[in-house]
């Protein structure tokens, strides 16, 4: 019996779901945290898929000054690898 052979892509695509996530970026210093974007998610690796619409719409959030939502204040902290 044959095997039908499937492209990539297409077997891909089967695990993708869209769904509403959280794009989080820093640009020239500022951190930006932009809720509720549509994306297809990978369902097995998390990996998130924008359209070139979304990418356009979040460069300009991002570049514009547009007053927030909201804000949050959010602790940042180093990574330190432990010495061998």
């Amino acid at each position: 019996m044959d095997r039908i052979q499937v492209p990539e892509t297409e077997m891909n695509e089967k695990r993708l779901i869209d769904k509403l996530v959280t794009y989080t970026v820093e640009h020239e210093g500022s951190v930006f945290i932009i809720e509720n974007v549509p994306a297809r998610v990978n369902e097995e690796t998390g990996e998130q898929f924008f359209s070139p619409s979304t990418v356009e719409e979040l460069q300009l959030v991002i570049r514009s000054n547009r007053k927030p939502d909201r804000m949050i204040e959010t602790p940042v902290y180093y990574f330190r690898e432990k010495a061998a």
